[in-house]
């Protein structure tokens, strides 16, 4: 029975074969590297920058496989499935994990009159804010809807057997933020994307197949790049933030992420199904939100 309590059978990826979509910079490539390092047989990881995914490759050439991949093409999509297919025949875990920020008005709207503030809104490209929707949530959508059948098979296969097959979405805190002056198309869209993995729980679970999301707070990325342009310091040192800007007084470093994302896949979090797990030092605690 002391077996159950160990954390070698609790967090195991051992064998497991996963696609992250984006998995080749940023949280993606943090959880890639977590799961190269752990066991993992196959990680595959979609991009549309090949100098990217090759580079996240050669940190496990033996693990990473990477694949060139447009996740807003129906098309790109079944061709990735189709590869995946006929390399490996299942899948275990999908996340969905590419995005995008989206347009800002920027200006202060505590300090511009409703006429300048109104204007800088409508300059915002009708275009940049229904490519943020798209990616971050219809792509999320279809996505999952490609990978389905390999979610199914990887249920059927004995090489990781500690969990039904799961698809991880990473929406983010924005989902639940009230704070003005950021970008609202971004914002939306996350809400958006969270509430698309509760649905695909709801929906999924007579197959078998799981659905969770993550909402990272501020993590070192390129997305999250102009929101730390004015850190001097290591941002993921404690001390590089005030406490009511960030509580925990950084930003997350790759050991939380790979904690976290090690606990999801694994035996450990095998019960969860629906749920939304909030990674962000506290950060919601100090600002208007909906969480």
């Amino acid at each position: 029975m002391a077996e159950l309590y160990q954390r070698n059978n609790l967090f195991s990826v051992d064998g497991l074969v996963a696609v992250i979509t984006g998995g080749g910079s940023g949280i993606g490539l943090m959880m890639t590297k977590a799961f190269a390092s752990n066991g993992a047989k196959k990680v595959y990881i979609v991009g549309r920058r090949k100098e990217k995914l090759d580079e996240a490759a050669s940190f496990n050439p033996s693990v990473i496989i990477p694949v060139v991949g447009d996740v807003t093409s129906k098309d790109a999509l079944k061709a990735v499935a189709s590869r995946v297919e006929s390399e490996t025949g299942y899948i275990n875990l999908l996340v969905c994990n590419s995005g995008t920020m989206g347009p800002v008005t920027g200006v202060n709207n505590r300090k511009v009159s409703i006429k300048e503030y109104a204007a800088a809104a409508m300059n915002q490209s009708w275009d940049e804010v229904t490519s943020t929707l798209n990616l971050n949530v219809a792509s999320v959508m279809f996505t999952a809807y490609a990978f389905l059948e390999l979610l199914e098979k990887g249920n059927k296969h004995p090489a990781f057997s500690k969990t039904k097959s799961q698809i991880l979405v990473t929406a983010s805190i924005a989902g639940f933020e009230k704070e003005p002056n950021q970008s609202m198309a971004y914002k939306a869209s996350k809400a958006a994307t969270i509430h698309v993995a509760k649905n695909l729980s709801s929906e999924l679970w007579p197959f078998d197949i799981r659905c969770n999301a993550l909402a990272p707070g501020l993590f070192p990325s390129e997305l999250a790049s102009s929101l730390l342009s004015d850190s001097k310091a290591d941002p993921r040192e404690e001390g590089s933030f005030d406490k009511s800007y960030i509580p925990a007084e950084r930003t997350g470093t790759e050991e939380d992420m790979a904690g976290t994302i090690l606990y999801i896949a694994s035996r450990a979090g095998a019960y969860l199904n629906g749920n939304i797990l909030v990674i962000d030092g506290g950060r919601l605690n100090v600002m208007h939100s909906t969480y």
